[in-house]
């Protein structure tokens, strides 16, 4: 029999939930008195983090649903009213993705729909695009239109089962704390939807609301067109670009990238090419997992004698890029190798516009902490800034603001989780503006008959070789997640790390849950801390930098791992070798994956 707690939870549900296939699931499950299955559904509410709710959808408050889509938006439109007095002035915007689970009656838009609903039976104007859209949308129209905040329904690039809700704030750039705390107890707060909330009908007919679709589609594409300078050769270019969506929203927007820079269109790969909440041809809808999500790529490619494949995740914000090598194989680009061609190249296009000298004391590149270090190096020799964010695009989003609106230039942000922000126009990862860019450099280096391998190469030759490596352990049990790092901190005794990793001696170490780094003056980090995640960094006296941190959504010990070489050390082989033995050395010392019974990342 279920504890009585829950069957009372699921009796509150029954009385609010008004989308007849989950509140059937509930009452079948109540009738059966299936404990395990309630206590899945109920035990407890999804947790509301800085990157919102990403959860699976189906019935209950640990899932997304139309009942907690609306308890949701109930609490952060609360939320709003409390910080905005303007609010009814400016509104908000919501997007959504192509997402859909026909048994739970679940879908993006139509989370949109009740989300929309509720707000506007508050009186506060709407902006809800009339069809699927990329993620930078959303903060593109929030700075676009000054509006208060904005609602992006998607789970990005998850298995098809999950959905999610992302908020962005009036700057453009997702939400960070203490913003989550404030969203979340109002959500705890305004359970029980309000009278209007579930009639999805007021926003067709709402003066309230309004379809930002045909302007923002407009708006958008004319506003990334300052990042194109090479018209003449994207027009001539014999480049042939294959652009995959992997069943998501890309197709269309990429297409009109393309035209928007004077590009013939890339060719889609047609199996993919259509929105599919199913993803039929991929295991994972995740272009991060390589190879296999490519394989209808290359296929295409080969038959078409294409050289570039840009491939999107479902929702547009994060673009993957191979390249047909002179020795027929391709080469699947990782983020931080796209992030050094990149920034490279928007830097280039940059030069090439501002002669005044004294210009590039006010330009900015930013990364994230677990990202190479390559635009440091760059920055070291060309004499603009670097800074280094903590991981995930709200902090580079943020940051980026922060610096433009002291007047700086912010050029380029990435993360190696192929997210790239091309342009200051989005404050976010955007995969669209970013695969044109990448369209265009390429098209450029072909005029130099340069692939971009060669120019990779180019760019390590001159700055210095930068060779990462990352992986991860499957570790579901906490208290060895906790017990592991708790074992770094006190090494060799009580608040000791460790002085070496096998051959290799330990130069610097830095603590971002704790707040320690042994490279400052008073030991204390500058990046802000966490005492919910684990976090830390270990510096090597060889030129090698490895972070170990937890993963935000799902069960994994991730290590991010570079070696960094000064300019003229040109034996990659012989870097590959040692960080090889660098990473071998952290796993077994470190993670210890046999005593810890850690899993390994399946290859």
């Amino acid at each position: 029999m279920a504890a009585p707690g829950l069957t009372e939870v699921a009796a509150q549900w029954l009385r609010w939930d008004k989308n007849t296939k989950t509140s059937e699931i509930v009452k079948q499950l109540v009738a059966e008195k299936n404990a395990g299955e309630l206590q899945k559904c109920f035990s407890s509410r999804m947790e509301f983090g800085t990157a919102g709710l990403r959860a699976p959808m189906g019935a209950g408050i640990s899932q997304m649903n139309d009942l907690t889509i609306i308890q949701t938006t109930q609490g952060f439109c609360r939320y709003l009213e409390k910080n905005f007095s303007d609010l009814k002035k400016r509104g908000v915007v919501i997007g959504f993705d192509a997402r859909a689970h026909p048994s739970s009656g679940s879908s993006s838009k139509r989370f949109a729909r009740l989300a929309a609903t509720t707000l506007i039976s508050q009186g506060i104007p709407v902006y809800l695009f009339s069809n699927i859209t990329p993620t930078p949308f959303v903060p593109y129209t929030i700075t676009h239109l000054k509006l208060s905040a904005g609602i992006m329904i998607t789970a990005s690039h998850n298995p098809k089962q999950d959905n999610g809700y992302k908020v962005y704030w009036e700057n453009g750039a997702q939400i960070t704390s203490p913003h989550d705390k404030g969203i979340s107890q109002a959500i705890e707060e305004n359970q029980e939807p309000w009278p209007q909330a579930w009639d999805d009908s007021l926003v067709d007919s709402s003066l309230l609301l309004h379809d930002p679709y045909v302007t923002i589609n407009k708006d958008y594409f004319k506003d990334i067109q300052k990042h194109c300078f090479h018209r003449n050769i994207n027009k001539e270019t014999k480049l042939k670009f294959i652009h995959t969506s992997v069943h998501g929203v890309g197709h269309e927007f990429v297409q009109s990238a393309f035209k928007a820079f004077d590009f013939k269109p890339p060719l889609a790969v047609p199996e993919q090419k259509d929105p599919d909440p199913e993803f039929p041809t991929v295991k994972y809808p995740n272009p991060e997992e390589g190879k296999g999500v490519l394989t209808l790529s290359f296929a295409l490619a080969e038959k078409e004698g294409a050289g570039i494949i840009l491939a999107n995740d479902p929702d547009a914000d994060r673009l993957l890029v191979a390249e047909k090598q002179e020795s027929g194989e391709w080469k699947v680009f990782s983020g931080n190798e796209l992030g050094a061609l990149l920034g490279w190249w928007i830097f280039t296009c940059w030069k090439n516009q501002n002669q005044d000298p004294t210009a590039i004391k006010d330009v900015y590149m930013l990364s994230s902490t677990v990202s190479s270090k390559i635009l440091r190096a760059i920055a070291l020799k060309e004499g603009f800034h670097f800074e280094e964010t903590l991981t995930g695009f709200k902090w580079m989003g943020n940051r980026a603001k922060q610096l433009t609106d002291q007047g700086k230039t912010v050029l380029f942000a990435f993360e190696e989780a192929i997210g790239y922000m091309c342009s200051p126009v989005v404050l976010d990862k955007d995969g669209v503006s970013a695969a044109v860019i990448t369209a265009e450099m390429s098209s450029w280096l072909a005029t130099k008959i340069l692939s971009l391998s060669q120019q990779l190469k180019a760019i390590y030759d001159e700055y210095g070789y930068h060779i990462t490596k990352a992986s991860y352990f499957i570790c579901h049990d906490p208290k060895t997640i906790k017990e592991l790092f708790e074992k770094l901190r006190n090494y060799d005794g009580k608040n000791t790390y460790p002085k070496s990793c096998g051959k290799f001696k330990v130069s610097g170490v830095r603590d971002l849950t704790t707040g320690y780094d042994s490279s400052q003056p008073d030991q204390k980090a500058v990046l802000p801390t966490s005492k919910s995640s684990q976090m830390i960094t270990f510096t090597f006296a060889n030129g090698g930098v490895a972070t170990m941190r937890t993963s935000g959504t799902e069960p994994k010990i991730k290590y991010y791992a570079e070696l960094c070489a000064p300019p003229g050390n040109s034996d990659p082989e012989q870097l590959k070798k040692e960080l090889d033995e660098l990473v071998s050395a952290i796993e077994e010392y470190f993670f210890q994956p046999e005593k810890n019974k850690l899993q390994p990342k399946a290859e």
